[in-house]
């Protein structure tokens, strides 16, 4: 006998208001202290798991060093460990420091897009998306929707985690706690972005591929794509959206069938929500990954 298990889906109206998704960030930026004083301050509170990492005198390291130590810490925490005292502290640091690194507006790539369809421009960047000023970013999440846990993995769930803050993986939890079970595949999810120059982080589980593409695999990669301009568009507050490639990297989906299951689907929601975003950002990391969506957004170009 096969047992029916009930899956409950969220809906962005049953959890918006339990993590204040519409209030805007402001975060405290009075202290004094410098980029130093605050990682030593947040690596004693985290003394003991830093022992559980293996790491007993921290102090023996260089800042650079220390730094990452943090990062490790903050990777394996669960949501809610800090106080909000630390809380302030790391978000006083992740300020400083996102304020130092180069920002790219979406404004100034969007002066040149690839291709207009409907009133959205089009636009293909290579670069860091927890970098990118831009209403609402999308993150590859994996089924339990709370961040990567695995220390100094190079997954774009731990970049974004680890950059955006603790109240990232908190918000996270009240909506996994309200759903009461697993992220399906192709679902979306939002929550504010917190310390990163973006607005809003749009979370979705893509396909994971472990040998050969399945029809089930695209069909589920285009439910991702859906799921999350359909979410963003019930915000009413999103005007540009930077995708990373989902699916691609780590969750084993080929970079070339990826890449026209992303554009095939957008092209289409777009033709039918013409007026909805200002611009859409596809976002690639690799040079190969740019030369893919590159000439496949040259082929569009041609039919268009």
């Amino acid at each position: 006998m096969t047992v029916k298990v009930k899956v409950t889906r969220l809906n962005i109206q049953d959890y918006a208001q339990q993590i204040a998704l519409y209030e805007p960030f402001k975060p405290d930026l009075s202290s004094p202290k410098s980029k130093a004083q605050l990682v030593s301050e947040l690596l004693n509170q985290l003394s003991e798991v830093l022992v559980s990492l293996g790491i007993t005198h921290f102090q023996d390291h260089d800042a650079q060093s220390q730094r990452i130590l943090l990062d490790n810490a903050m990777t394996v925490l669960p949501a809610n460990y800090l106080s909000a005292e630390s809380t302030d502290a790391l978000t006083q640091l992740l300020q400083i420091e996102s304020a130092e690194r180069e920002r790219t507006d979406v404004t100034d790539i969007a002066a040149k897009p690839f291709v207009i369809i409907g009133d959205t421009k089009i636009i293909l960047w290579k670069g860091d998306i927890t970098t990118l000023a831009v209403d609402a970013i999308v993150n590859a999440a994996n089924n339990q929707m709370l961040g990567c846990f695995q220390p100094q993995h190079k997954c774009i769930d731990n970049a974004i985690h680890n950059r955006a803050g603790a109240q990232l993986r908190a918000d996270c939890e009240v909506i996994m706690e309200l759903q009461g079970n697993i992220e399906e595949t192709g679902i979306a999810k939002i929550t504010r972005a917190y310390n990163l120059p973006s607005k809003f982080v749009i979370h979705t589980v893509g396909p994971i591929v472990q040998n050969m593409i399945q029809p089930i695999h695209a069909g589920q990669l285009a439910s991702s794509y859906r799921s999350i301009l359909t979410l963003a568009k019930q915000t009413e507050r999103i005007r540009s959206l930077a995708f990373c490639s989902i699916s691609t990297g780590i969750f084993g989906y080929p970079i070339e069938q990826a890449t026209r299951v992303a554009l095939d689907t957008v092209t289409q929601w777009l033709m039918e929500n013409p007026d909805q975003f200002d611009t859409i950002v596809f976002n690639v990391f690799s040079e190969y990954d740019h030369h893919v969506y590159q000439s496949a957004l040259e082929d569009y170009v041609c039919q268009l």
